[in-house]
């Protein structure tokens, strides 16, 4: 079919249910090369080596329950369209010497300053919505998950998982808060919202919407587009190997409790939080009416899907007119289902008020990094402590007008570049002078985004016509001026990857972190430990986690715990499919090399 055959417009697909980009031009950043097209300097950087696992590691369960990707890690096993999982050794940690010497003798010396852990990229799926855009897999079978629906009980057992972690392995202090970096819903909906504030701090969710005695979705629609795991039919995924699983769908829609996490969380907003599909106008009253309907289209012609394709990258206008289009004349093919209010889109004044509501305080701390001055909905960024004399920054890089990409306005980087002052005793201008600021609270520095830094543009945002917006590369240049930034953390790309910002003075260089998503392979999350050395350096550990489910599944066990082990297995069966590239390199593009999983990553410090 015209226009949607090669990887770069299937990566823009993905972009519309969930997956986000890895890189401007590019669907996956494949092993041995850098986003962009640069090559790496091998597997493992030169300034890379491994090493063994350190010192002391956080009371742990046997395999397969390993608390961390140290201990054990998911494996597919066997051959043939639809693969087992089983376990595997753990990954080794890789020390990176990219941006400051490992001088030995620092296991001695060092000292423990801040133990954490970040999520990202949940997207907690109302699989039932009719504004979902199933439909567009016609033009790439990436465009639609089949573990989608089971996006709440994999979630729960992430966070058991966290709950379980005890010590930091490279530390043992645990780990004191959650941050999770944004695309925490999918949809842009208020019941989406209400299910991850419940699963993040406890409570009992039910997945399912519309008619309350059924599935209404695509999955027992009778096309064979989709995957029918309650069905004979011989659909598309049948036919690459994936199995019928007879009651699927009435537990996918069953009640889940989470324990809530039981330490304090933090949230930072991605675009799937602000847009509907992540990358629609959110205030758009056809979209708004459309979601919380009686009709939902389940497939569209081939033509449509490409004119949808085409204008993925544009601007809001173009994108969200079109998609209405599609809507309107595609009317006659929608098919009844139950309509529901709780589907409707979500402001930004609700997200904020939702986060404050003391139902969802969980184990703190009051609206997760929001407060009441928040309230207007511009201003969605904030600081807090992390411990002592570390300070965490969470920024917020949405087009509020509906756009994939990310960036910021001049108002939030000005905040943002007042913040990093506030904690540092000696800076550089923009012009590379020393500025002394005796009055700082000097601070080790972490900065949260949901988007990384090649998905940010300058492209204008609609919502906010009288403000300049700033891309990736001046956010690493603002970064840049300040020695006590350590790392920017972030996800968006649903991909591992560790890029070393490095600059002249070496103490203004600083590591981005990038984390996979939680909903696609390899569903990770990471823990994350700063350590002074006392050499004059610092570390940062990260270290990869898995959900608590059990690596081997049982087709059978349709519990909340077999629903999670069945979650992961889905999803490592299916990133080929994204791409159209090889399964192993789409696997191993996605997972990162051995230098972008369990790291130490070095800094120089003054």
């Amino acid at each position: 079919m015209a226009g949607i055959a090669s990887p770069t417009n299937r990566r823009n697909f993905l972009l519309t249910s969930g997956a986000a980009v890895a890189g401007t031009g590019a669907a996956f950043a494949l092993p041995g090369q850098r986003r962009g097209g640069a090559p790496e300097p091998g597997a493992l950087p030169a300034a890379a080596a491994p090493a063994p696992s350190p010192a002391r590691r956080g009371a742990g369960r046997a395999a397969p329950y390993g608390l961390t990707t140290l201990d054990t890690t998911a494996r597919l096993a066997g051959s043939g369209g639809y693969r087992r999982l089983t376990s595997g050794p753990g990954w080794p940690l890789v020390v990176r010497g990219d941006l400051a010497a490992a001088r030995s003798g620092r296991q001695d010396r060092r000292t423990a300053l801040a133990c954490f852990v970040q999520l990202t990229d949940l997207h907690v799926a109302d699989v039932q919505s009719p504004l979902r855009t199933e439909f567009l897999r016609a033009g790439s079978t990436g465009s639609w998950r089949a573990q989608e629906a089971l996006s709440v009980a994999g979630a729960v057992s992430l966070v058991e998982q966290v709950n379980a972690l005890g010590g930091g392995p490279h530390t043992g202090r645990p780990p004191a808060f959650v941050m999770s970096t944004g695309d925490n819903i999918d949809n842009h909906s208020m019941i989406e919202l209400e299910w991850f504030l419940t699963l993040m701090s406890g409570g009992r969710i039910t997945p399912n919407t519309g008619d309350p005695a059924a599935y209404e979705g695509v999955q027992n629609c009778g096309l064979p587009l989709y995957w029918h795991p309650d069905q004979p039919l011989r659909d598309q995924d049948k036919r690459r190997g994936l199995p019928e699983i007879p009651g699927f769908l009435d537990a996918a829609i069953r009640p889940v409790t989470s324990p809530g996490l039981r330490i304090p969380w933090y949230s930072t907003p991605g675009n799937h939080d602000d847009l509907p599909g992540g990358c629609l106008a959110p205030a758009d009253p056809v979209l708004g009416e459309y979601i919380v309907g009686a009709r939902k289209l389940f497939a569209i012609p081939d033509t449509d899907v490409a004119a949808f394709a085409k204008v993925l990258d544009t601007g809001d206008d173009p994108k969200s007119t079109v998609f209405k289009e599609i809507l309107s004349h595609n009317a006659a093919r929608a098919r009844t289902v139950t309509a529901d209010e709780r589907r409707r889109l979500v402001t930004p004044h609700d997200y904020l008020r939702a986060h404050l509501n003391p139902a969802f305080a969980g184990a703190g701390p009051a609206g997760h990094g929001y407060t009441e001055n928040h309230l207007d909905g511009e201003r969605m960024y904030y600081s807090f402590p992390v411990a002592d004399g570390v300070v965490g920054i969470s920024i917020d890089t949405t087009y509020r007008s509906g756009h994939f990409e990310g960036s910021l306005g001049t108002e939030q980087l000005r905040w943002l570049e007042t913040t990093l002052a506030a904690h540092s005793s000696r800076h550089y201008d923009a012009d590379g002078r020393l500025v002394r600021n005796p009055g700082a609270d000097d601070a080790h520095l972490l900065v949260f985004s949901h988007h990384h830094s090649p998905s940010m543009t300058r492209r204008p945002d609609a919502a906010r016509t009288d403000e300049v917006r700033h891309d990736g590369a001046e956010v690493i240049a603002l970064l840049s001026r300040f020695p006590n930034v350590v790392a920017w953390i972030n996800g968006h790309s649903h991909i591992n990857h560790i890029t070393p910002h490095a600059h002249p003075t070496p103490a203004r260089s600083f590591w981005e972190v990038n984390t996979a998503s939680h909903v696609d392979y390899p569903q990770h999350a990471r823990l994350l430990e700063l350590v002074d050395n006392h050499d004059g350096t610092v570390s940062l550990f990260a270290t990869l986690v898995e959900s608590a489910a059990p690596h081997r599944t049982d087709l059978n066990d349709l519990s909340a715990v077999g629903l999670a082990a069945l979650y992961r297995e889905l999803a490592y069966n299916t990133p080929g499919l994204a791409t159209g590239l090889p399964s192993g390199a789409v696997h191993e593009a996605m997972a990162g090399t051995a230098a972008d999983r369990n790291v130490e990553l070095v800094l120089r410090r003054e």
